[in-house]
């Protein structure tokens, strides 16, 4: 059985600064802990990244470092130890704020602590009046499930970087009632396919921060170098 208290504060920006549930499993008692990272997380931040590297986009420590500064990096803490984080976008009036990045240490996955930072995002964006949240998902990347799980819904697959040749689907999670009704599609579980990429080997090499319009050129003329046809004509970024 659980039972929680939770308490949430917002800062000068009016980004969540802290909140928190405190579970009893069983006959143990379990903190856990959501609030805004601080520049002393950074280190775990980046290294969670990195130890997951073939699930997330890559962003420099930098940027990192700076989004901290700007309240949106998501800590998780469980009994006061870091578990995961997860990063969001600008929280604007009416529009759509985007996940950038989700992720908890391997070993806690399954135990919702990424429901507590996605649940808190979800809240704070209904308080300052945003339309929904949206995020980008590798198509082989079992978080697609979490997501629908979580009453996201796909709106879009689009091509991913030409190191993985796998789809990426669009989740989008209304906050707030539209006008115009969105349409729907089935996610892909296309499956990361690196077979392309070691052929080329040595010759091929591309950039972790290609993004946007630069990557699909960047894909369009390493596959047409190769003599393969690209069917796939939209779509953002994917490392």
């Amino acid at each position: 059985m659980y039972y929680f208290f939770s308490q949430a504060h917002y800062g000068s920006n009016q980004a969540v600064s802290g909140a928190w549930l405190v579970l009893k499993i069983g006959a143990g008692m379990m903190k856990l802990e959501v609030r805004c990272a601080s520049l002393r997380d950074l280190i775990f931040v980046d290294h969670l990244q990195k130890r997951n590297a073939e699930e997330l986009a890559f962003y420099p420590k930098q940027v990192f470092e700076r989004e901290i500064e700007n309240e949106r990096i998501l800590l998780a803490l469980v009994n006061n130890e870091p578990a995961g984080y997860l990063y969001h976008g600008a929280q604007r009036t009416s529009g759509f704020t985007k996940i950038h990045q989700a992720c908890i240490e391997y070993d806690l996955r399954g135990n919702w602590y990424g429901a507590a930072l996605c649940k808190l995002l979800e809240e704070s964006g209904i308080l300052l009046g945003i339309a929904g949240i949206q995020l980008r998902c590798g198509s082989d990347i079992a978080a697609n499930r979490f997501w629908k799980l979580m009453g996201f819904k796909c709106v879009d697959v689009q091509p991913g970087g030409v190191r993985r040749m796998r789809d990426i689907n669009v989740w989008m999670k209304e906050l707030a009632s539209s006008l115009f009704p969105y349409d729907f599609v089935d996610p892909s579980d296309k499956k990361k396919d690196a077979s392309f990429w070691r052929r080329r080997g040595s010759r091929l090499s591309q950039s972790i921060m290609l993004r946007g319009q630069s990557l699909l050129d960047y894909r369009r003329k390493v596959l047409e170098e190769s003599g393969v046809e690209d069917t796939l004509t939209s779509g953002d970024d994917e490392n």
